[in-house]
């Protein structure tokens, strides 16, 4: 078995080799997910999406999208979508997955990240990751989701509303009301 090495960021990959590790992760019909509703039109923010690499060759990725969480008021407060999430699958359950998020969320509270969403299996990212389905239980999204598998995650200082609809993001981040997000402080 070949050692995996260091990741790089997912820019440096051809995206023509991303596509079919996805499509061998997810199936070509994975467009069809409401995942990817929810980031349609937005570009992967490159900061935190990386590549796992064996012998040079792409054996996982993991991107995160720009999206947004807008009230009935209007208020936006602007979100990260963490996935896919994917691993060849002859390198399944070898760690490299739990590394892509590792790094990703590693990155991110670096740089005080808006809080973070995924649709994925809740006990692991939960006991991994701090993930939980209790932020998310009124959310809407733009087609359908396992209600126990929309997950949020959130760090000191920063809150989430009950109700509101999630989506690609459109509101520039200054529009975000003050009193739902907070910055962390170091």
């Amino acid at each position: 078995m070949s050692i995996l090495s260091d990741l790089v960021p997912l820019a440096s990959i051809d995206p023509a080799a991303v596509e079919h590790l996805l499509d061998l992760a997810f199936g070509a019909d994975r467009h069809q997910r409401t995942a990817y509703s929810l980031r349609r039109g937005m570009a992967p923010i490159a900061e935190l999406s990386f590549a796992a690499l064996s012998d040079g060759e792409l054996v996982g990725s993991i991107q995160c999208w720009p999206v947004e969480l807008r009230t009935a008021d209007g208020t936006c407060v602007p979100m990260v979508l963490m996935g896919p999430v994917a691993v060849h699958p002859d390198r399944q359950r070898q760690g490299i997955g739990r590394r892509l998020v590792a790094a990703t969320l590693a990155k991110a509270d670096a740089s005080d990240s808006e809080p973070m969403v995924l649709i994925g299996d809740a006990v692991y990212y939960d006991r991994f990751f701090g993930f939980k389905a209790s932020h998310t239980a009124l959310w809407q999204l733009p087609g359908p989701v396992e209600r126990d598998r929309l997950l949020a995650r959130v760090q000191p200082g920063q809150a989430l509303p009950r109700r509101a609809i999630l989506g690609p993001r459109t509101c520039a981040v200054a529009e975000q009301a003050p009193s739902l997000v907070v910055p962390t402080s170091n």
